[in-house]
């Protein structure tokens, strides 16, 4: 025990920090685990390989590179495995990966710090400007693609003679729905497009996950069954639950960060400052989540409010220079792990060959969803506000799942439908980063303006 707690800080400067103690290690400690230390060094020693062989060769977008080629090595191993069992190879990753509790150290450790970090760089005035498209397409959006998405994949589901109950397919809706922060960010440091568009985007990206993490925590109680959703659901109730942690965590958000920079405006000392902000980060995450509160939200606002209103009257130009390159660079080193993760758990995954054509035919269903949360609230708004020509097509295509839906699936409690909607979510997360992310410049290109940009 001594030993796993001195090497704890790595896990923190992982982006792995949690509320709960150790979350890479399961709840039973062997003598054949790898150390977290161990554990650490062999992501960090991945990522750093696999980025340079991108850099150098393949010269894909940096986190679609890290996906594939973590995905090819695990496709590599499985097979490697299948003709040469003696090795032992493919068991070795296999025990590493399933110490990883990928659903906390995503959402209750690296969202935390990546969330911050895109916010940091985000114009509030742009936001400001496109917030009520943002709030329809992170709330109704979402709720609307749940439903659409569930339903398709029950009656999908029925058709080839798949038995799935439907509060089961809206699990898998709900988790599916919110575009991922971290891939669709990543995706706009690639791509120009109008600044109001880019503004919607990052927006929705950043405010929807909290939406749809309640979402997604409602239909989960009502699937299996437990607590107040087996008597029914309360609408008021569940209205009051997305107020209160919409709402708090905004509101906490505020405070921490106004308590931030104003702590960071006594000061001209750049290194002081950094320290400061990973402390109110962590603080303001650890927070929301003993009170209840939207974490994701809270750390967003955040870091809207130290990379605007903080940098003005907070900080110096080379604290400001320094501070944000601080955390584009985190921001990139837990990218990388991120989708390294993604493409590695690839070797836990079970598949069965039965559910092919309804695991294929999720991809269009996920897409089809996707327009309809777009265009619904755009053709509604477009009465009172100018929309840039090829938002729909754009927002539909660049709406990019990622570790957020995969963090979801793999929490779910062990049932007899969880494999199948494990792969689905495999399925339309790999579609989404690698055939999306790779192609939406060509998308842009041909529905927007280019004197627009």
């Amino acid at each position: 025990m001594q030993t796993i707690r001195l090497v704890k800080p790595i896990a923190f400067v992982l982006g792995s920090w949690s509320c709960k103690p150790f979350p890479f290690f399961s709840a039973t400690d062997q003598t054949n685990m790898l150390s977290l230390f161990e554990i650490a060094a062999l992501l960090l020693a991945l990522s750093a390989f696999f980025g340079w062989l991108n850099n150098v060769f393949i010269r894909l977008p940096h986190t679609i590179g890290m996906l594939v080629m973590s995905l090819f090595a695990s496709l590599v191993l499985l097979t490697a495995e299948h003709f040469f069992p003696w090795l032992g190879i493919t068991d070795t990753f296999q025990d590493a990966i399933s110490q990883i509790d990928f659903y906390e150290t995503v959402m209750e450790g690296m969202l935390a710090f990546l969330l911050f970090a895109g916010a940091l760089h985000v114009n509030f005035n742009a936001l400001r400007d496109q917030r009520w498209p943002i709030t329809m397409m992170a709330t109704f959006g979402v709720v609307l693609s749940t439903f659409i998405v569930g339903t398709g994949f029950w009656l999908i589901a029925d058709f080839f003679g798949v038995a799935i109950p439907y509060a089961w397919a809206l699990v898998f809706g709900a988790l599916i729905s919110p575009t991922d922060p971290v891939a669709v960010l990543g995706l706009l440091k690639s791509v120009n497009i109008p600044a109001s568009l880019e503004a919607k985007i990052a927006g929705e990206s950043l405010f929807n996950d909290g939406v749809g993490v309640v979402v997604f925590s409602i239909v989960v109680a009502i699937a299996v069954g437990s607590g107040a959703a087996s008597e029914g659901v309360d609408v008021a109730e569940v209205a009051e639950l997305f107020v209160v942690e919409a709402l708090g965590g905004a509101l906490l958000g505020l405070v921490t960060g106004w308590i931030a920079y104003r702590i960071m405006a006594t000061l001209d000392e750049y290194t002081l400052e950094i320290l400061i902000s990973l402390g109110i980060v962590a603080a303001t995450y650890a927070i929301a989540l003993r009170l209840h509160l939207s974490g994701p939200i809270a750390v967003v606002i955040t870091g809207l409010l130290l990379g605007n209103r903080g940098r003005e009257v907070g900080m110096s130009e080379m604290t400001a220079e320094h501070l944000f390159s601080f955390w584009h660079l985190i921001d990139e080193i837990l990218n990388s792990v991120l989708f390294l993760l993604i493409g590695l758990e690839v070797l836990i995954l079970t598949f069965d060959p039965d559910h092919t054509w309804l695991v294929l035919l999720s991809i269009p269903l996920v897409l089809l969803a996707r327009f309809l949360a777009v265009s619904v609230p755009i053709v509604s708004l477009s009465r009172f506000l100018d929309f840039t020509p090829g938002s729909i097509p754009v927002l539909t295509w660049g709406g990019l799942r990622g570790g957020i839906s995969v963090a979801l699936v793999l929490s779910l409690p062990e049932s007899e439908f969880k494999p199948l909607i494990l792969t689905a979510t495999y399925a339309v997360v790999l579609f989404s980063v690698i055939i999306q992310g790779m192609t939406v410049k060509s998308v842009i290109n041909r529905t927007v303006d280019k004197t627009l940009l």
